[in-house]
């Protein structure tokens, strides 16, 4: 459906220039949304690949050991978006205090995302609301150190920002001045809060992710705590168990749609065509995910078959195998601490998993040597390997 313009356009004088910036209307719009039966079925579908999502964690022995390279990949790609060169093997090299061969930078910057998403589902599983507050306390964990540590980490900005260009003037898109941020953050808020009317909570997150990016309310890492808004929304409102919904793969897949629909929605009033790409993209990442966990649990089980043949030693290799589920990149001394056995113990399972092609050593060195569980690596790498 088409309406008039999302907002209001002032003019705002910045470095040297005058240009305009846009102020978006609160939400939810008006006139309400029009649930034609072809977006009624996207959203459906949609809802029924989270229910196939949400489910798929009973298959899992355990579901932290997926979690944990989950979040991991996730930090990975919504980072890349933002033109970080960090892949998922880097972070965990950089996890296990290894110095990996790209900018630091890059990886300080997609360990602090994973950091800043842990920080918030805590603080939601404690009982805090999902706030203005709360994604400011996320803001200051994302850009703690490093790369945006400089760009008043935790606090609204108090100056002009832009998206594109060179300058104000030249810009693709001028976000509200910063007098209006922290009224369009009220207005967000109480729309998060079911005001002034209940909303579905997968709508709610296609609409509030729309108004964030729109209000772009900080001065950097708008994009990532954009896109950690999704998933945190449909955590604290259970229509996730738990935070297995990414969709920084699709959005990067299908960047330049998602950046012209934002756009098209501001100008047009359109929420309808955001919506249908938004069902789409949540369908297709849920089921890209349950295919995920089940070819994670068919490779678990095939290496679980292969060291029961294994004989007395079954057992101690069993831990080690459990342990690099949790993390396919690994240091022996680690694992031996997570599996509760000694360092001859451990080397001697290291050998054995290198034999059956399990594990492989990827350093080369004679000190300090790093394993890696390569297939299962290989299957959470997919989508990573190179930003577009």
């Amino acid at each position: 459906m088409k309406r008039e313009l999302q907002g209001q356009y002032v003019t705002v004088s910045t470095t040297g220039e005058s240009v305009e910036a846009f102020v978006p209307s609160p939400l939810p719009p008006e006139p309400p949304l029009d649930w034609s039966p072809a977006l009624r079925q996207k959203f459906d579908e949609a809802l029924l690949a989270l229910g196939r999502l949400d489910s798929v964690s009973v298959l899992l022995p355990d579901t932290s050991l997926f979690l944990y390279m989950y979040v991991r990949k996730e930090a990975v790609l919504s980072s890349q978006i933002e033109g970080t060169q960090s892949s998922l093997s880097d972070l965990l090299l950089f996890e296990l205090e290894e110095q990996p061969g790209v900018p630091l930078d890059d990886v300080e910057q997609v360990s602090h995302y994973v950091a800043a998403l842990n920080y918030g589902l805590e603080r939601i599983r404690e009982g805090f609301p999902l706030c203005a507050r709360l994604l400011r306390e996320i803001h200051e964990v994302l850009l703690s150190s490093g790369r945006g540590s400089d760009r008043n980490p935790g606090e609204f900005r108090r100056s002009q920002n832009w998206i594109g260009g060179t300058r104000p003037g030249n810009a693709a898109f001028v976000p509200p001045p910063h007098e209006h941020v922290q009224d369009c953050m009220s207005s967000l808020e109480r729309f998060l809060h079911d005001e002034p009317e209940p909303t579905p909570t997968l709508t709610k997150a296609a609409l509030a992710h729309v108004q964030f990016e729109t209000i772009h309310p900080f001065l950097d890492g708008n994009g990532r705590l954009g896109r950690l808004l999704i998933t945190l929304l449909l955590c604290s409102e259970e229509l996730l168990k738990e935070p297995m919904l990414y969709l920084s793969l699709y959005l990067k897949s299908h960047r330049s749609r998602y950046y012209e629909l934002l756009n098209h929605v501001r100008l047009t009033g359109d929420w309808e065509s955001w919506l249908e790409f938004f069902a789409e993209a949540v369908t297709d990442t849920a089921m890209r995910a349950v295919d995920t966990v089940q070819k994670l649990i068919a490779l678990a089980s095939e290496d679980r078959d292969a060291i029961n043949e294994l004989g007395r030693v079954a057992g101690s290799v069993l831990r080690i195998h459990r342990a690099l589920q949790e993390r396919p990149i690994a240091l022996p001394k680690w694992l031996g601490e997570q599996a509760g056995l000694s360092p001859a113990t451990v080397n001697t399972c290291l050998k054995h998993l290198e034999r059956l092609g399990i594990v492989n050593e990827v350093t080369g060195r004679k000190r300090r040597r790093i394993y890696a569980y390569s297939r299962y690596l290989d299957l959470m790498n997919q989508g990573t390997e190179v930003p577009l």
